[in-house]
């Protein structure tokens, strides 16, 4: 899966939904020991496997609670709050992707709410869970991370209510057991909201037909 992480930050740039510095994606296996994440820095068209920092997981013997042991010459994203946030849990293998989907972030700068929209498109609705969306905070932030996961609905367990939120004036993070599905979950997203824009359909006219339905 290190070589898919590279395949789909490769993808994402192709797409316009990043450019060459931005974006992050972490992985863990299922309780797995090490936290891999895409660099801080590094330009995303070249991440190979050996370019994927591998953070140790250790318990502390205090509290028994998970951290992340970050050793001196690692530079793992400015995101990793974000990420690690959502695999401190590690229950099930699970990958976290972050990046700036275009149509995403347009759509919610117009103020269109995405879970409404998906509600009415099956093409997602089947196969994505959309959950609302985080507002406006500072990029690298702890408060962008927390409501990051509050707003896909994370548990206690690890569970998640949702598989992909927006991020206001910023990005979008989806979650998936791998790579390539959490990429799914955006592309499904991204493809509605620029159906959407396309349309002319704007927030009050949403707001209508929302009303009269």
């Amino acid at each position: 899966m290190l070589t898919a992480i590279g395949d789909v930050m490769r993808r994402v740039y192709e797409r316009g939904w990043i450019t060459t510095r931005d974006g992050n994606i972490s992985m863990r296996k299922r309780e797995g020991k090490f936290l891999y994440i895409t660099p801080s820095g590094w330009r995303k068209t070249i991440v190979h496997p050996e370019h994927v920092v591998r953070i140790e997981i250790v318990r502390e013997s205090s509290t028994g609670e998970q951290t992340l042991k970050i050793r001196e010459g690692q530079h793992p994203s400015g995101e990793l709050w974000m990420h690690w946030n959502l695999q401190q849990v590690g229950r099930k293998t699970r990958t976290v992707v972050h990046v700036h989907s275009t149509h995403i972030v347009a759509a919610i700068y117009a103020g269109i709410d995405l879970q409404a929209i998906s509600a009415e498109f099956p093409e997602i609705s089947r196969y994505t869970r959309v959950g609302p969306t985080v507002s406006a905070l500072p990029a690298l932030s702890r408060e962008l991370a927390d409501a990051t996961a509050e707003c896909l609905g994370l548990g206690k367990d690890g569970a998640l209510a949702f598989d992909i939120v927006g991020q206001a004036n910023h990005g979008v993070c989806a979650v998936a057991t791998d790579p390539w599905s959490a990429y799914e979950h955006i592309e499904r997203l991204d493809h509605i909201c620029e159906i959407v824009l396309k349309s002319g359909l704007g927030r009050s006219a949403h707001l209508a037909r929302s009303l009269a339905a």
